[in-house]
C-alpha cells in the first residue's frame, strides 16, 4: 500500500540542487524532497508520497490524517520503519 502521509517542515535547505526539508510525521523525522512545493516554509504542513511533498495543506486536516494512520498501525509500515517482531523482540536481550 502507497499513502501519502501528512507532515511538518522542521527545516528547509538545499541539497545537490533540490529544495529539501526534515519533516516530522507524529515523531518519526524523514528528509524529504520540497520542489514541488516551493512554498512551503517551516512549520507548515505537507502531503508526502515516496520521499515528495505533493502539496501543502492545513494543520488540523494534518493532524487528524496522522492519528487515523497511526490508530491503524500505518505509520511505520508506510515511511519504512521497522518494528521488531514478536518473536525477535527479546532476541537481543539473550546472552
Amino acid at each position: 500500500m502507497c499513502l501519502a502521509i501528512p507532515g511538518q517542515v522542521l527545516d528547509v535547505y538545499e541539497a545537490n540542487g533540490a529544495r529539501m526539508g526534515r519533516v516530522d510525521f507524529g515523531g518519526i523525522t524523514k528528509e524529504v524532497c520540497l520542489t514541488f512545493v516551493p512554498e512551503a516554509m517551516v512549520g507548515d504542513y505537507a502531503i508526502v508520497h515516496a520521499g515528495f511533498a505533493l502539496s501543502r495543506v492545513d494543520e488540523r486536516s494534518a493532524l487528524e490524517s496522522l492519528a487515523t494512520f497511526r490508530e491503524l498501525g500505518l505509520i511505520e509500515e508506510e515511511l519504512g520503519i521497522t518494528q521488531p517482531s514478536e518473536e525477535t523482540a527479546g532476541e537481543a536481550d539473550t546472552p
